[in-house]
């Protein structure tokens, strides 16, 4: 079983205890939390080490940086080989600030996207243009409906039914 899995089977599993799941989950968010602080104070540093390596520079368990891992992969410039990594694979915490921001507010993670932190990578602009780009980004838009009496989107100045209409 590869460490992905091991974390995944004990996070995910729906026999176990809800309290020991809820507490685990609470330790962890905390845990990822106080990660993403450090790194955020020094967004440019290109850390890489092998995950144990990292799992200690960060007081870690190994099961919760591969869970760290997980979560940030989508953010990385090149993301890591997370499905067969063991605790002897270098990895990199290279991340795109823009991407990961946006990816914290499309996880409805506001204890990491709030961080105080990305005050001194963002400005208040820019922070609000990034949270309403993702927002609108998930937003589904129906588009207006045109009816058989209305002016033909074409442009051609006929009703819908007379024209683009005509074989619909």
């Amino acid at each position: 079983m590869t460490l992905l899995e091991q974390w995944r089977s004990e996070a995910y599993n729906e026999n176990a205890d809800r309290n020991k799941l809820q507490a685990l989950w609470s330790e962890y968010f905390q845990e990822e939390k106080e990660v993403y602080k450090k790194l955020l104070a020094n967004p440019d540093e290109k850390v890489k080490g092998s995950v144990k390596e990292l799992a200690e520079k960060y007081g870690l368990t190994l099961l919760h940086m591969v869970a760290f891992l997980d979560g940030i992969n989508d953010s990385l410039v090149k993301p890591n080989p997370i499905e067969e990594m063991d605790e002897d694979t270098v990895v990199s915490l290279e991340f795109d600030k823009e991407l990961l921001y946006k990816n914290m507010v499309a996880a409805q993670a506001d204890w990491l996207y709030g961080l105080e932190e990305w005050k001194s990578i963002f400005d208040e602009d820019k922070l609000k243009a990034l949270y309403k780009e993702q927002k609108a980004s998930s937003t589904i838009k129906k588009e207006a409906k045109v009816y058989p009496n209305d002016p033909c989107p074409c442009g051609s100045g006929k009703k819908y039914k007379k024209c683009c209409g005509k074989n619909a």
